[in-house]
């Protein structure tokens, strides 16, 4: 059984052994993330590079996302060893304080408007939830705190506001020169972190396009702010990415999940793709085998119709990352076992507003009917088979297209393999017939299967899907129907 759902694996010093990267690819990964808050250019077009070529000599095809810093909201350093902070204690954020200077009483802070974004009743959430300050006054360059929750503090550690509010800009001067980056190494997808509006998505497209780059946009959900305009933000992206960390931390660890279900169900019915991501096998850093909250963590995001979950830590800098990533294989496959995951009412009443996609809707409730072993759409951009993808489905729907960046993009879409297929000068039943036998070639279908395959009478024309046929392998030198 192919997996459905996309397993996108953030690299780091633990993967720069280029077997190590040929083992997470052979072991699944659909998708690398390269993190902009750490390492340098240079690193991670190399990564891109060996991804690439490791993905070629095994007949694959490897999305590459492109993840920006965003803005830095975090404490400075210690000037000694961190500090323990103890509860009911005063403690300083100081606008005015040189980054390196923290001690017990007070310590800098990179985003100095800061000051601007808090006032007496706020609550400041450090280090992922780890340390709580109450804000009693903010005086001069000084927001002066009450420690609700103590513990250790070290250095550069972020700054969250509980509820929002941060006026922080989501594209910083280095996140332009990094489009500019991701431009030139031909990212698949650029993520854009903490995304307020729709607008942050529009800039960053624009710059990206500017550049010459073609990927597509990932907004990552991670401030409060963003929940209140969800739609318009998801409607401006291609995709977006849950990102549970700083989202957690500011709307509340408790209302989390209920999120995560309502922004995967909100983008599957608006066509885009979601990225369930942060923490899912967070143990496995250290561990060998998940612990069995991670297993219902990524099983339940599975469920729930995530197009992918997506690793962090775990293989960037983990012990295990090539294990990590078979485990989280083999998660995946048993949930998607479920009969939930394989059926669907989604769009049933819906009108649509294109042919091309009213084909795709119709090849999926013909398939999901009766009884097809494989989908086959021939496609320009990919939007046909993500509008498929949308679809609970257990039948692989396959995406063929002569565009290498067609190829990479759809490989973030749930349930959707990348073939490089061109039937450029081909007339329909001579196409058909090259269709079937790829397919046979890859073992994908036997004598006797049925096949849906869409495609335009146009070859070449984006956007020109207007034909759907059903054949029967075997019989695949005449048509059954149109």
């Amino acid at each position: 059984m192919l997996r459905r759902t996309k397993i996108l694996a953030t690299l780091g010093p633990a993967t720069d052994d280029p077997k190590v990267i040929d083992n997470l690819i052979g072991a699944g990964v659909d998708v690398v993330r390269l993190n902009l808050s750490h390492g340098t250019h240079a690193d991670h077009k190399r990564r891109a590079e060996i991804v690439r070529d490791r993905a070629q000599a095994r007949g694959r095809q490897v999305g590459v996302l492109l993840d920006l810093q965003g803005p830095k909201i975090r404490i400075g350093k210690f000037k000694n060893d961190p500090v323990n902070l103890q509860e009911g204690a005063a403690f300083i954020l100081d606008a005015d304080c040189d980054l390196d200077e923290g001690d017990q009483e007070r310590v800098g802070i990179t985003y100095k408007s800061l000051i601007e974004d808090v006032s007496r009743g706020d609550t400041l959430i450090l280090a992922d939830g780890a340390i709580v300050l109450w804000v009693e006054e903010v005086t001069g360059g000084e927001i002066r705190c009450k420690v609700v929750v103590g513990g250790v503090l070290s250095n550069n550690k972020g700054i969250n506001k509980q509820g929002g509010g941060l006026s922080a800009p989501a594209l910083t001067d280095k996140d332009k020169e990094d489009i500019i980056f991701a431009a030139s190494i031909e990212a698949d997808y650029l993520a854009v972190s903490f995304v307020q509006t729709a607008r942050d998505v529009d800039e960053a497209r624009r710059l990206l396009r500017e550049a010459g780059g073609k990927g597509g946009i990932v907004s990552k959900i991670e401030r409060a702010e963003a929940l209140d305009c969800v739609e318009e933000v998801i409607m401006a992206s291609e995709a977006i990415m849950i990102a549970r960390g700083d989202l957690g931390v500011e709307i509340g660890d408790a209302e989390l999940p209920a999120v995560q279900k309502r922004l995967i169900k909100c983008a599957r019915s608006l066509n885009k793709v979601a990225i369930t991501a942060t923490q899912m096998m967070e143990s496995m850093i250290e561990n060998q085998i998940p612990t069995r909250a991670e297993v219902f963590d990524v099983a339940n995001a599975v469920l729930d119709g995530t197009d992918a979950v997506m690793l962090s830590a775990e293989t960037a800098a983990g012990k295990y990352p090539v294990k990590t990533v078979e485990a989280m294989d083999r998660i995946c496959r048993e949930a998607e076992k479920q009969r939930k995951v394989r059926k669907s009412t989604h769009r049933i009443n819906s009108v649509f507003g294109r042919t091309d996609e009213a084909i795709a809707m119709a090849a999926m409730y013909t398939a999901n009917h009766l009884g097809v072993t494989a989908i086959a759409a021939l496609t320009e951009s990919g939007s046909t088979p993500k509008w498929m993808s949308r679809i609970s489905s257990g039948i692989p729907i396959y995406a063929l297209t002569p565009h290498v960046a067609t190829r990479r993009k759809v490989t973030l879409f749930r349930g959707v393999y990348p073939i490089s297929f061109d039937v450029t000068g081909c007339d329909s039943q001579k196409a058909n017939e090259e269709i079937i036998d790829e397919l046979l070639r890859r073992s994908a279908v036997r004598d006797g299967d049925l096949v849906v395959i869409t495609k335009g009478d146009l070859n070449g024309v984006e956007g020109g899907t207007n034909v759907m046929k059903i054949l029967k392998v075997g019989e695949h030198k005449r048509p059954i129907n149109d």
